[in-house]
């Protein structure tokens, strides 16, 4: 079964709780899915044989969760290249994170990234648990072919 990683860095709980519904929409198309905090992210094994990569965070200050920049160092060290991604982050004012997370993994990583990035509010206002659930097929759309 394939399977994807979801990794996030969260301020208040909503970047996690974004998280959880694109899992839900990835095993919606027959894959597994792993939710995990970044900051539990310590070395590459913790990253290695997945078949798909979600990251995320919340912006805070214009700038994306200190555990997510150090998770993408860690991420770095992989190859990465033309594995199915996506980013998302929730917002309050801006929502810069997720634009600099999806930048990072499509420029530098060189991933097959799923359209653009997925920036909500919340969870559950504007219908956010939708929008991150279709995120979720999406993704789970490239790894099942």
């Amino acid at each position: 079964m394939p399977k994807a990683i979801v990794v996030y860095a969260t301020r208040s709980g909503q970047t996690r709780n974004i998280a959880e519904l694109i899992a839900e929409g990835i095993r919606f198309t027959g894959s597994d899915a792993k939710v995990i905090d970044a900051a539990e992210i310590k070395k590459e094994e913790d990253l290695e044989g997945y078949d798909a990569y979600v990251f995320g965070s919340a912006t805070y200050h214009g700038e994306m969760m200190q555990a997510m920049k150090m998770m993408l160092f860690i991420a770095a060290k992989l190859d990465l290249v033309g594995k199915p991604a996506g980013s998302f982050g929730a917002f309050g004012w801006s929502g810069e994170a997720s634009d600099r997370i999806y930048d990072t993994m499509r420029n530098l990583f060189r991933m097959d990234m799923v359209g653009s990035p997925l920036r909500l509010k919340s969870a559950v206002l504007q219908g956010g648990l939708q929008a991150a659930q279709d995120y979720g097929r999406e993704i789970g759309k490239k790894i099942v072919g």
